[in-house]
């Protein structure tokens, strides 16, 4: 049986269906992947996939498809760093590699290409998707990796090593013909950042941050609650940066923070996952700047705080804030507060008068292209909070805390 599934419709190839031999492709807003079962062959050196029918039903028209194994489709610049992959169905009688290893359990194959180094992107676009398709085989699967990056299997191994009991493989280049029984090419995901939709699929954010805590042995559960009459302060993490979108006022923020009753840290994410995971791990609080190490609420407790500043920037920063980290924060179960900053607290005044168009009415990525809008208000952007008007809102988070 052949189904090509898209978004907007399905197509079923006629012929009769069979336990040996299926091939599903699905097609989404953000992801196109492929799963197979029978007899598949997957060749690294020809970045090909072969479905092997003893029938003509699979077979006859010729059928193949071509996909990138990367879960961000829709982004262009992210797939021009992806290896696009054929999957062919094929007839017995024609020319098929022999099998040159044979694997009895089934297989992913994805890619580390794309947006692979940027933190963000690795969990949303990669390790996310890559739980989403690998979890259900509870780690009797073989990970096949296209555009490797020994980094990243580094950085992620932990996490790796609780979805799949072998080692990864890296295909580019193979010319071995590995057989296996079930091949998933491409990974699955939800269209939203860092989500995971429970009735779409049978998971949920609460179980993909159950198996990050159990990869990273991260102790804490549930953060503090701050009852009347019980020791402990608080503990609030101040994301902290060398580069754009820092705070300017660090050591300020700091004390006016100790001064409200919390114990304060100073971190930059650094990258040893498993050290800064268990950092973040023993917080109540995460502070920091929009798309400044935000990624690592994923490691914070059930019910902590999660505080997210936003640059100025118009609606376009406040859409991007919204839907990058705040939305998917409550699904983590952590209670989320937004602080935008004012033009004042903005080094933007210190590089454009205050007449220019990029101060005085901020524009739509739609009207200057994403590359400049990047430029101004993420890259040369730092913030200088005003403690006073900040204040309130870290009197908020102990409110919450205390709930």
């Amino acid at each position: 049986m052949l189904i090509t599934r898209s978004s907007s419709q399905i197509a079923k190839v006629e012929g009769k269906e069979t336990k040996k031999e299926e091939l599903l492709c699905t097609s989404e807003e953000r992801t196109k992947f492929c799963q197979a079962r029978g007899d598949i062959r997957v060749h690294g050196k020809s970045s090909t996939v072969y479905i092997v029918s003893s029938t003509t039903t699979m077979s006859e028209k010729n059928m193949s498809w071509n996909l990138k194994p990367y879960a961000r489709r829709d982004d262009v610049d992210a797939m021009i760093r992806v290896r696009e992959w054929s999957v062919k169905a094929v007839n017995v009688s024609q020319k098929a590699p022999q099998c040159t290893q044979y694997h009895n359990i089934p297989a992913v194959l994805f890619s580390t290409g794309g947006y692979a180094g940027n933190h963000f992107h690795e969990f949303t676009d990669i390790v996310i998707p890559l739980f989403l398709t690998a979890r259900q085989f509870n780690g009797e699967v073989q990970l096949i990796i296209t555009d490797k990056r020994p980094w990243w299997i580094s950085k992620h191994k932990p996490l790796l090593k609780k979805l799949s009991n072998y080692e990864t493989m890296d295909i580019d280049g193979d010319d071995e013909v590995h057989c296996f029984p079930r091949v998933t090419v491409g990974l699955k995901r939800y269209q939203k950042e860092l989500s995971i939709e429970p009735q779409k699929y049978s998971y949920s954010m609460k179980d993909f941050r159950d198996l990050l805590r159990s990869s990273y042995a991260l102790k804490r559960v549930e953060a503090i609650k701050t009852r009347d009459g019980l020791r402990g302060k608080p503990r609030l993490m101040i994301l902290s940066r060398k580069r754009s979108r820092f705070f300017t006022n660090t050591d300020e923020i700091a004390k006016m923070a100790e001064s409200l009753g919390f114990d304060v840290i100073i971190k930059e994410a650094g990258w040893s996952m498993w050290g800064f995971a268990n950092v973040v791990n023993s917080c109540d609080v995460l502070l920091g700047v929009h798309g400044a190490g935000l990624t690592n609420i994923l490691f914070l407790p059930e019910n902590a705080v999660f505080v997210q500043v936003v640059p100025y920037g118009g609606v376009t920063l406040d859409w991007l804030a919204t839907n990058d980290f705040g939305n998917p924060s409550k699904d983590m179960n952590i209670k989320y507060l937004e602080y935008k900053i004012s033009l004042e607290e903005s080094t933007l005044i210190q590089q454009y008068p205050l007449d220019h168009m990029f101060i005085k009415d901020p524009p739509l990525i739609e009207k200057i292209g994403w590359e400049e809008f990047k430029s101004v208000y993420l890259d040369k952007q730092n913030v200088k909070l005003d403690v006073d008007r900040f204040r309130p809102t870290l009197q908020k988070a102990l409110e919450l805390l205390h709930q």
